[in-house]
């Protein structure tokens, strides 16, 4: 298999931890695991840039680094409020229209704006950046509460350690969920989170949410995902009514019950699928999805493939 280049573009200032988070996921070789990514990272004018952490950082690469790159990375950008250097729109743009996916974390979209590649497109940035994203871009679909859009050539992420979030999601669907699960273990974090970012941004009512965290329901549920498991069912495990857990489902996860329930099962089939040998029929009943034919239905409208078709690309045996 091929080695897939990504290339991060460094601005100055530049965030320290946003780069970080593309470099832990691409950048770092992992025990047991076989390398898929070279990740690099460049600048407009290679040699210091300066970082928000109160250092420099060496850049050796310049901006033809970028005509190499399958994955562009730009971490960031915190000098948003000026035009952004036309060589770097000039070079993110050839990028893309070379083939080469283009990723901003957080205030990185404000760049990916600039160069007109979210036009009339999903995108997120920061919550507290949202707001001036859309009013600045007003042809940018701008959606505040999601940590991330992947629209496959195109990618942005909410603020921070949503950029994690998003790299983990794209090294998924590179590689498979069990690539992307270990890379995730050895960073100590889960594989995919649930729900969006305005949990995080200041509350506009006071006690709008019901106390309480729904994670001890989930990793009950999520050990019973080959039994039936009902909104009632749910319910009545936590102790509430069903329309009040659907609420409290809705604040602190970001789904429905149904819809969480769905994805876990889905997730679980896709490691079986990558992992073992097991027929489809039996991977439908151990995720609790009875049958074949609504196994491949349920994981068609949320993969976008069959589960033949995942198991070719990402099936390890």
């Amino acid at each position: 298999m091929a080695v897939h280049q990504v290339v991060a573009l460094v601005l100055p200032p530049q965030s320290t931890f946003e780069l970080a988070c593309a470099a832990e996921v691409f950048g770092m070789e992992r025990p047991g695991l076989p390398g898929r990514y070279a990740f690099s990272v460049c600048a407009e004018r290679p040699g210091p840039v300066a970082t928000l952490a109160g250092y420099d950082m060496l850049v050796g690469a310049g901006l033809d680094a970028l005509g190499t790159a399958r994955t562009v990375v730009v971490p960031g950008w915190h000098q948003r409020a000026r035009p952004a250097p036309p060589a770097v729109l000039d070079a993110v743009r050839q990028a893309h229209a070379r083939g080469a996916r283009i990723v901003a974390i957080c205030s990185g979209a404000f760049l990916l704006a600039e160069a007109g590649l979210l036009d009339g497109r999903r995108a997120t940035t920061h919550w507290r950046l949202a707001g001036e994203l859309a009013s600045r871009f007003p042809r940018v679909r701008v959606e505040p509460d999601t940590l991330y859009a992947d629209l496959g050539d195109v990618a942005t992420s909410a603020g921070t350690a949503a950029g994690i979030d998003l790299c983990l999601h794209l090294a998924r669907a590179d590689h498979g969920a069990a690539y992307a699960a270990h890379v995730a273990r050895h960073m100590v974090m889960p594989p995919h989170r649930e729900g969006g970012q305005l949990q995080y941004g200041p509350a506009e009512r006071p006690a709008a949410h019901p106390p309480g965290s729904l994670a001890p329901l989930l990793d009950w549920a999520g050990e019973r995902l080959h039994l039936p498991l009902t909104v009632e069912d749910l319910a009545a495990r936590a102790g509430l009514a069903p329309r009040t857990l659907a609420r409290r489902f809705a604040d602190q996860v970001g789904l429905s019950p149904g819809r969480w329930v769905l994805q876990q099962r889905v997730a679980a089939a896709r490691v079986l699928l990558e992992e073992t040998d097991l027929p489809v029929e039996t991977i439908a009943t151990r995720v609790g999805l009875a049958s074949a034919a609504n196994l491949r239905r349920r994981f068609h409208t949320l993969v976008r493939t069959t589960p033949a078709a995942y198991r070719r690309s990402f099936g390890s045996r």
